[in-house]
């Protein structure tokens, strides 16, 4: 079945663009929030969750202060990806989290409950 793609968007005030950004795309800020472990060689991040095994993703692309896109290593060669993006909020001005994804149709509600976590995890670790 095909996965199809979906988008989040998830206010942050009270938050820098520095702590973001090194909230998503480091070893460190990512071990935070979004999995127990991360550790990364080149291009090849394993995330590990204290309940689940580990997956392998592939960075896609990283634009500094901008974006920063995964591919799980079961979507290698597909269209599936997962990026997080940080825009600003044109009528607040504060930080926005836009997540996109990719899940079956049937998992999208779970997938989308599973975000909310983790960002709700961001927030508090970083008191956003």
């Amino acid at each position: 079945m095909k996965k199809k793609k979906f988008k989040i968007e998830y206010p942050l005030s009270n938050s820098s663009l520095s702590v973001l950004w090194d909230s998503i795309s480091t070893v460190y800020g990512l071990s935070e929030w979004f999995a127990d472990d991360v550790n990364v060689d080149e291009k090849e991040f394993i995330f590990r969750w204290e309940n689940f095994e580990q997956k392998k993703a592939y960075l896609l692309h990283s634009k500094a202060n901008y974006s920063i896109r995964f591919q799980w290593e079961e979507d290698k060669g597909g269209e599936a990806y997962f990026e997080m993006r940080i825009v600003t909020s044109e009528l607040s001005n504060d930080l926005v989290l836009l997540v996109t994804d990719f899940a079956k149709e049937d998992d999208i509600e779970d997938a989308i409950l599973l975000w909310d976590h983790q960002v709700e995890t961001l927030k508090r670790v970083k008191g956003m």
